[in-house]
């Protein structure tokens, strides 16, 4: 039996890998649907929904129990953006019926896009203190939002082609990064480098 006034720490384990996985398949999914390799939204919503977003929000969570300013701000925001585009799509192929799907404007998408580009300004400036690899990840997460905002206001084709090329460069950096901070914590040593910070 404890003491009175004595505390238990709960150790919990690093959700960085989890959150990075989560980011770097959904983006996957995502870039292989805007480059038509593959059609349609029925396998995309899911794997938005779940592992892009509930995923990044746990790994979220579970870093202000780290006391991870960056991860427990960034997981969520990027968590329930996908969350928020899987519900997005689901308006748009009339699953809540056909008065929603009738008022789809998608430059109110453009809006969404330049909040989140605002954001992930920030976040990015944040990223500068952590590692080299996660830097790449928000630099292009910003040029991603760019691209996904000036293809909803109708800019030209070329927006849409940029953010899927982007977007499959996340996925790519992200499994990387997310495997090198698997790896490295277990073992305890670096096995893939991530880079230092630019801004120490």
């Amino acid at each position: 039996m404890l003491e009175k006034g004595t505390s238990i720490r709960i150790e919990v384990a690093d959700p960085t890998p989890l959150g990075l996985t989560g980011l770097a398949m959904v983006t996957l999914v995502a870039a292989s649907q805007k480059l038509g390799l593959t059609d349609g939204l029925s396998v995309l919503i899911p794997w938005a929904f779940f592992l892009g977003g509930i995923a990044q929000v746990m790994a979220g969570i579970y870093d202000f129990k780290h006391n991870n300013l960056f991860g427990s701000t960034a997981f969520p925001i990027y968590g329930l953006f996908w969350i928020s585009m899987a519900a997005t799509w689901l308006i748009k192929t009339g699953a809540f019926g056909q008065g929603l799907a009738d008022g789809f404007d998608v430059r109110q998408l453009g809006v969404v896009f330049l909040g989140y580009l605002i954001i992930s300004v920030f976040l990015t400036i944040g990223a500068l203190k952590t590692n080299k690899a996660l830097i790449a990840i928000m630099v292009l997460i910003d040029v991603l939002f760019v691209g996904l905002m000036l293809n909803s206001f109708g800019m030209g084709q070329i927006w849409h082609e940029i953010a899927a090329w982007t977007e499959l460069t996340i996925s790519i950096l992200g499994f990387y990064a997310a495997g090198a901070n698997l790896l490295n914590k277990m073992y305890g040593r670096t096995i893939l480098p991530l880079g230092g910070p630019i801004w120490s």
